[in-house]
């Protein structure tokens, strides 16, 4: 079972786990996720959690997880050191169109992580478009990987203040490609 080299709470009901997980690291493609599994007997179904980011040469997979229910609160109590069951990579991810010169992304609470591994993959100009209903999380990432990042939160505690739709429609930003994960 791959190994937790970290875990911490980014904001309240949020988390970021790193596992040392080699295969799915060097085989993952920006989009995918992963099944964990819980270590308690009487959850038997695993829950999917959507890769955040990989590092290929490091083999270190980054989980960006909402505590929503009892198998993700259970997840939230693992500490580094820990072992948790993994299988993955699974679903298909974004296809990438290297011809593609403006690429919107537009992301929405725990949809917005794999957007992140999308970005770094991407050449020419991004506009990250990233909606919450409050605590924005991932933006300084989405920067790190030259994205022009935009932030709506419900209550407009920060950036705009409405939701991620509303947002797009006022920035009037058009592009090549629109990538998207989130709520409806």
């Amino acid at each position: 079972y791959p190994i937790i080299i970290e875990q911490n709470q980014i904001v309240r009901g949020i988390f970021s786990m790193k596992l040392q997980c080699n295969e799915i690291a060097e085989t993952a493609i920006p989009g995918q996720f992963v099944n964990l599994y819980c270590k308690e007997g009487e959850m038997l179904l695993p829950r999917p959690i959507s890769i955040c980011e990989t590092d290929r040469e490091k083999g270190i997979l980054t989980l960006v997880y909402a505590v929503v229910g009892k198998g993700t609160e259970s997840f939230s109590r693992l500490k580094k050191g820990d072992t948790i069951k993994v299988l993955g990579p699974l679903g298909n991810g974004f296809k990438i169109d290297e011809s593609i010169k403006i690429h919107i992304l537009i992301g929405g609470g725990i949809g917005v992580p794999p957007l992140v591994e999308l970005a770094k993959h991407l050449k020419g100009e991004i506009y990250a478009f990233l909606g919450f209903a409050e605590n924005p999380i991932l933006v300084e990432e989405f920067k790190g990987h030259g994205a022009k990042v935009f932030v709506a939160t419900d209550d407009g505690s920060a950036g705009f203040k409405g939701n991620v739709i509303e947002l797009v429609k006022n920035e009037n930003i058009t592009g090549d490609m629109i990538y998207s994960c989130g709520p409806r």
